[in-house]
């Protein structure tokens, strides 16, 4: 196939992603149409930028860190691009370009900041290399397409292999440290927690009393010191950093100061940190995570999970009490297929009920529930029928949804039909 002119491509991808909003959906879509008629216009459309490209992977905390990211680099002046839809297969990216790119194929930006999934990051660097990479955890996620977790650690590490400048690493990971052994000292920084702070974040290994290597308490250019709802205090290099979020969860904390490493990495002596505070306490969550929308009066939070360290997480973070609780469940590959995860998560502090569970794998999360002696009021498989039902039956008090990815996308849109809902194409 002859490669079309920069001018016909962009023209044909943006006449396909019109095409597919009007469909209802589709927001990659119009970017592997793209790379079927032109492999090289990802790589040509970034090479425009004057700051070239950052690069956000690992298992958990992508899209969070990624929207902290693009956010703490405008409050220092910077003209971002990004592939804010959380779509992050390379065919994510390209859809995201086709949005921001003129008629010409020009991107008018100073940075591009891109969250993509352990593989397709490998696919996308051997294309594309990044100047800086964040490495933010390896979990179990997804293992009917990666493998084990050995073989993601390996999938960043080509990451970290094809970064030219800085790569940030989260030092409390093993696998990911171990990575960095491998790498120029001069182009590693760490992040990291306060020891006393590490048992809020318990892993897979020490789940089924494997053990790997302790690691040493490497330097860090960003370390989380204290954390107390939403108020944290961070150590940047020899500050002391006092914020009050806006986020919950000590995982979304720690994803604050991931963050702020790469940042810190990225603008080196020019980071104001004052506006760096100011911005930082303004976020809000990402859609999906944590997202509080508001139905009846009552606040709705959607809380992505689609790993067993995510889930157990979100439990230990959002307090049930006073909340009516749904779980919604799917397995399309987007979800992954392989949902025996959810018999490494502990359900107890659902206890002693919960209002709704749905999904394609309503009964196999029922039955998980059954297990941990957790009654459910309604089990209904088909998430619209669910969702209208679990409103119907709490109308008058708060909400939260634990939702795999394609159920938190299907229950969004059907959300946008009765709230505001930020639109994410």
């Amino acid at each position: 196939m002859v490669k079309p002119p920069i001018p016909l491509t962009t023209l044909l991808g943006k006449t396909v992603r019109e095409i597919a909003k009007l469909r209802g959906g589709g927001s990659a879509l119009p970017g592997l149409f793209v790379e079927s008629i032109d492999k090289d216009f990802l790589s040509t459309r970034l090479a425009q930028l004057p700051q070239g490209v950052v690069l956000i992977s690992g298992t958990n905390g992508k899209t969070t860190t990624t929207k902290m990211v693009v956010e703490l680099l405008e409050s220092q002046g910077l003209k971002v691009f990004t592939n804010r839809t959380g779509s992050n297969f390379t065919r994510g990216v390209v859809a995201a370009l086709l949005n921001d790119v003129d008629m010409q194929g020009k991107l008018t930006a100073d940075i591009a900041v891109l969250e993509l999934d352990e593989a397709h990051a490998v696919r996308f660097v051997k294309a594309v290399q990044p100047r800086h990479s964040l490495l933010l955890n390896v979990m179990r996620d997804q293992l009917d397409r990666f493998g084990e977790i050995d073989a993601t650690a390996a999938l960043l590490s080509t990451v970290a292999e094809h970064t030219t400048q800085t790569i940030v690493i989260n030092r409390e990971d093993p696998r990911l440290v171990k990575v960095a052994s491998n790498l120029p000292a001069t182009k590693v920084q760490y992040f990291g927690l306060d020891p006393s702070l590490q048992h809020f974040f318990p892993d897979d290994d020490s789940m089924r009393n494997q053990t790997l290597a302790v690691v040493s308490k490497l330097p860090a250019s960003s370390v989380l010191k204290q954390v107390d709802g939403h108020k944290a205090k961070i150590a940047l290099h020899k500050q002391i950093l006092e914020v009050n979020l806006k986020l919950d969860g000590v995982y979304n904390v720690f994803n604050a100061v991931a963050a702020i490493s790469l940042v810190s990495a990225i603008l080196g002596k020019d980071l104001d940190v004052a506006k760096l505070i100011h911005s930082l306490e303004a976020i809000t969550p990402a859609f999906g995570r944590g997202e509080i929308l508001t139905v009846d009066g009552q606040p709705l939070e959607l809380v992505l999970v689609k790993n067993p360290g995510g889930f157990r997480l979100g439990l230990q973070s959002f307090n049930p009490k006073g909340y009516a609780t749904m779980i919604a469940i799917n397995d399309n590959y987007a979800d992954g297929r392989d949902m025996s995860w959810l018999w490494d998560v502990d359900f107890d502090s659902l206890k002693p009920s919960i209002s709704h569970v749905s999904g394609i794998r309503a009964y196999d999360m029922s039955l998980r529930l059954q297990y941990d002696e957790i009654e459910i009021t309604a089990v209904i498989p088909d998430l619209a029928d669910a969702l209208k039902d679990f409103i119907a039956h709490n109308k008058s008090t708060p909400k939260r949804i634990y939702c795999s990815y394609t159920a938190m996308l299907a229950l969004r849109r059907e959300l946008s039909k009765i709230t505001k809902v930020d639109h994410i194409s």
